[in-house]
């Protein structure tokens, strides 16, 4: 069975190799037939620390990592420039050596 991956946005990143990302969706209302943002938030992994507020990422389901956590930060976009796509902080950002 084929993993999931989802796309959001991160909305926390306090917790030490963890981000709270929301992911949002668009569901047509049965009765009034209009579009609303429906949004949910799932606590991904984060092993370097390296995801910050704002930046868009890909999460993957996985093994549950702890209670609440089950799935893994993949990486941003393609098309986004910076830290947000992917690349991991450098050394003059204080990545760990």
């Amino acid at each position: 069975m084929s993993r999931r991956i989802l796309q959001g946005v991160v909305v926390s990143d306090k917790g030490d190799k963890t981000v709270i990302v929301r992911v949002e969706r668009r569901v047509m209302h049965p009765i009034y037939k209009k579009f609303i943002t429906r949004s949910k938030k799932y606590a991904a992994h984060d092993e370097h620390n390296c995801w910050h507020v704002g930046d868009f990422v890909r999460i993957e389901e996985s093994r549950p990592i702890s209670k609440r956590k089950h799935w893994v930060v993949l990486e941003g976009p393609a098309a986004g420039p910076g830290r947000g796509a992917g690349n991991p902080p450098t050394a003059a950002e204080g990545a760990a050596p």
